[in-house]
């Protein structure tokens, strides 16, 4: 069943998970095949994407929320960028360079969030501020695609927009984990930050023209809104 749903404004095109896979497949992209959708803006002089994945992992235990050692993980994510950089053609690799937030966790929402700052071998930096909404059985990843200049703005549509519409259902909430039935994931916090969809790449180019481009050559009818 639909652990979320999410309520969208008209300003908004939402690519399924298909068309979000399909279309991450088009550039060379890593698809995780948890894929849910993909947000996208209408207006062409914004240039962000909103990336969501849901996979049930098991009940995440949060008890590593003091020590996450950012240090750590930052190293981690180097050499995992390194490694994916062997397998992609010249053009499409990409950097990790540094945090752009290190991460913290939310005990009121049970979100967890960081943001990592990304270069592209044109020594263009855009970055990747995920939030991780913890459920009873899973998680939901939440990545944002933007660059250091719109992060506040960008992220201020992200909270107002998107986030504060997406309403985790009764019964899937974090707090409705019940230790005799539901499985638990036997990782804490830092392996969720290692570990799923990896770093999503937004190509910067236009993405509405993008997008448009994407749907014509499927035939595709891209709804705003879901």
């Amino acid at each position: 069943g639909t652990v979320a749903s999410i309520e969208l404004d008209p300003e908004f095109i939402f690519l399924d998970a298909e068309d979000t896979k399909q279309m991450s497949l088009d550039y060379g992209d890593p698809v995780s095949g948890f894929e849910v959708g993909s947000i996208f803006p209408m207006d062409d002089n914004q240039t962000w994407a909103v990336f969501f994945d849901y996979e049930e992992t098991g009940h995440i235990k949060d008890d590593e929320k003091e020590k996450i050692n950012a240090k750590a993980l930052l190293k981690s994510y180097k050499d995992g960028a390194e490694e994916v950089n062997k397998e992609r053609q010249p053009g499409d690799r990409y950097y990790v360079t540094g945090w752009d937030i290190e991460p913290f966790y939310d005990e009121k929402t049970n979100n967890l969030t960081w943001s990592l700052l990304l270069e592209d071998e044109n020594k263009e930096t855009f970055l990747n501020y995920n939030t991780r909404i913890l459920t009873r059985e899973g998680n939901i990843s939440v990545i944002l695609v933007t660059d250091p200049n719109n992060r506040e703005i960008d992220k201020q549509i992200l909270d107002e927009k998107i986030l504060s519409m997406l309403n985790v259902k009764d019964g899937n909430k974090y707090s409705d984990f019940d230790k005799s039935t539901d499985k638990e994931a036997g990782f804490g916090l830092s392996t969720l930050i290692l570990g799923g969809a990896g770093l999503a790449v937004a190509k910067k180019a236009g993405l509405l023209a993008v997008i448009l481009a994407f749907g014509k050559k499927f035939g595709i009818l891209i709804i705003a809104g879901v």
